[in-house]
């Protein structure tokens, strides 16, 4: 494994060149290569406990683009548009809780742990589940699972960035509706998962109306 030598130019130029792309061009298409290096990314994102509690959906079949339409306000154009759709599902309580099957097959199957790792392991993550955050509702799992599917987001985004691919993140829908449409149309066990996010990728049609604008640096950072 080399020693990553990406400059903070190039990086700094990708956060800078990155926008929420409101329509794409519908003659560039993301190539088969480059969209499997944005999932890797995806794929090699950190997790709490590294138990990666997301499943990714690349929905490019146009009948079901089309079903996601009345359900998710916030991303029709994109439907449209995007050369790839991606929708972020997180894990809900039964495959997250300290003692599911999940997680027991993450330990054994997956990190490979020896049987007295796995006890400590165990007893570790029940802890910061009942003690350390809480996590004693379905809701509280689901959203602790949320927020580490975020991480896979800005790294897939800004891994199309630094590929000069463009994106758009979306949170544009109706919960419980579009769970209906996952569950009937997609063949998802929406008692195991749920939609945390919606990410368009591809290349915009125009470039944005206005400069990137940001509070200042000093004003969201303080040292101590």
């Amino acid at each position: 494994m080399n020693t990553p030598h990406v400059s903070k130019e190039e990086i700094i130029n990708a956060f800078q060149y990155r926008h929420a792309t409101k329509e794409f061009d519908t003659t560039k298409k993301v190539s088969d290569d480059d969209m499997a290096f944005i999932l890797e990314t995806a794929h090699l994102s950190p997790s709490s406990f590294g138990f990666e509690p997301w499943h990714f959906i690349v929905v490019q079949d146009k009948e079901l683009r089309e079903l996601l339409k009345p359900v998710a306000w916030g991303a029709p154009l994109k439907l449209d548009t995007a050369s790839h759709f991606v929708l972020g599902l997180s894990m809900k309580a039964p495959m997250t809780k300290w003692n599911s099957d999940y997680i027991k097959s993450m330990m054994k199957d997956v990190k490979q742990l020896p049987e007295d790792m796995i006890e400590g392991y165990s007893k570790f993550y029940r802890e910061f589940q009942e003690r350390d955050f809480n996590l004693d509702s379905d809701k509280k799992m689901f959203d602790w699972a949320s927020k580490q599917t975020y991480i896979a987001l800005g790294n897939m985004m800004t891994s199309a960035a630094l590929r000069g691919i463009d994106s758009c993140p979306m949170e544009g829908f109706h919960e419980q509706k579009i769970e209906t449409v996952l569950r009937d149309k997609f063949g998802i066990d929406t008692e195991k998962y749920g939609l945390s996010f919606m990410v368009a990728f591809g290349y915009r049609k125009v470039e944005p109306p206005f400069a990137k604008s940001r509070r200042n640096i000093e004003d969201i950072v303080t040292w101590r």
